[in-house]
């Protein structure tokens, strides 16, 4: 008699269903803290750094300096904290942490300014912190343009400038960071979720010694792993589904792309990482050493996934790391369907990569359940 690859598969899901809804500990967490998690990262993760604290010493004090210092404000990445007397304090301000930047400006900045000599101001900037430290310089030196260039047009009475650029921002046109990251944070608070959860509920089964008695009845193989994933994967869809609800209605991030082939990658993508956890449970020996195996997969797939992180960048050894974790395809599906709006034919390769990645990772933890408890 030929054996069915799939046998007992309906059996299966009927007791993995009936476990899953009479374990609320287990729903709560797969639910809850996911759709915390990704509140609270969608609002923290933002690179428009706004109202660094900014010291002042103004040893001009004349309008136009002024002026100056306004024109920092104006872009409100800065906001003053306070003026001081001497570079010493202004220095202790900035060491102590009060302060990200300490603009101090010369007793002869507007003399020099309408002389037309080359009026100068020194910025201290706390490097401690590249994000604002980068911030702060780019905003300051383009202050400084403007009103070099501003100057020099005046004088010269010309109305246009020799070249000028003409920008146009795609996709995100106001530069939104949620637009950015928010897709991003999906994946990862997905694979936090997902994958503890089917590496738990495995290992508690071997804990508790359910899991043999599964192992004597007649079921296959295959059928025992994909009845236990199913009814995961149908948990795992409806927190994606909370989770793209919150991206829109919350964040405000629009889709601009298929929701259909949005949902079709989610799914792809979560059942890659419910047979990772499979695969963590056929190799974990309790639920302590299944929560580390697992814990160890999340910081790769936010470091080395793109998420905060352009890859271009990366060393060639991360790179690769991060050419082999799921997270980084779904990542970059998330934005080229729901920022750019692509087609199939301009996102199907990443699609590709992630089907056969959830292909061979549950052939994979399946062979290796056979061959472990079989």
């Amino acid at each position: 008699m030929k054996r069915r690859p799939f046998r007992g598969l309906r059996a299966i899901l009927f007791k993995e269903f009936i476990s899953v809804l009479r374990d609320p500990l287990t729903l709560f967490f797969m639910l809850f803290p996911p759709l915390i998690e990704m509140i609270a990262f969608g609002y923290a993760l933002d690179n428009d750094v706004r109202h660094m604290s900014m010291a002042i010493l103004n040893e001009d004090r004349t309008v136009e300096s002024r002026q100056f210092i306004q024109r920092f404000v104006n872009t409100e990445t800065f906001r003053i904290i306070g003026e001081f007397q001497n570079v010493e304090q202004l220095a202790s301000e900035i060491r102590k942490g009060n302060a990200y930047v300490g603009l101090q400006i010369p007793p002869h900045f507007t003399r020099d300014l309408r002389a037309g000599h080359g009026a100068q101001v020194q910025m201290l900037i706390d490097g401690s912190n590249s994000t604002t430290a980068l911030q702060a310089l780019n905003t300051a030196l383009g202050v400084a343009l403007t009103q070099s260039v501003e100057g020099l047009m005046r004088e010269t009475g010309r109305r246009h400038l020799p070249v000028e650029v003409r920008p146009q921002m795609l996709y995100n046109p106001t530069m939104r960071s949620p637009n950015f990251f928010v897709p991003g944070v999906i994946g990862v608070v997905l694979q936090i979720g997902t994958t503890f959860a089917t590496a738990m509920a495995v290992v508690r089964e071997k804990e508790r010694g359910t899991l043999e008695q599964l192992l004597v009845s007649p079921l296959s193989r295959w059928a025992l792993m994909l009845g236990k994933l199913i009814p995961y994967l149908c948990v795992g869809m409806i927190m994606a589904a909370l989770l793209f609800g919150i991206m829109r209605f919350v964040f405000h991030v629009p889709i601009a792309g298929s929701v259909t082939a949005m949902f079709l990658a989610t799914l792809i993508y979560v059942f890659a990482l419910l047979s990772l956890g499979l695969l963590v449970a056929t190799k974990a020996e309790n639920q302590m050493q299944a929560l580390q195996m697992s814990m160890a997969f999340i910081l790769p797939s936010v470091f080395f996934s793109g998420f905060i992180f352009p890859r271009e960048t990366m060393p060639a050894i991360f790179w690769g790391i991060g050419a082999v974790i799921p997270t980084t395809y779904f990542i970059e599906l998330m934005r080229a369907i729901i920022l750019r709006g692509a087609t199939f034919a301009e996102y199907w390769r990443a699609l590709a990569i992630l089907s056969s990645m959830a292909v061979l990772l549950f052939c994979f933890c399946a062979l290796r359940f056979r061959k472990k408890f079989g």
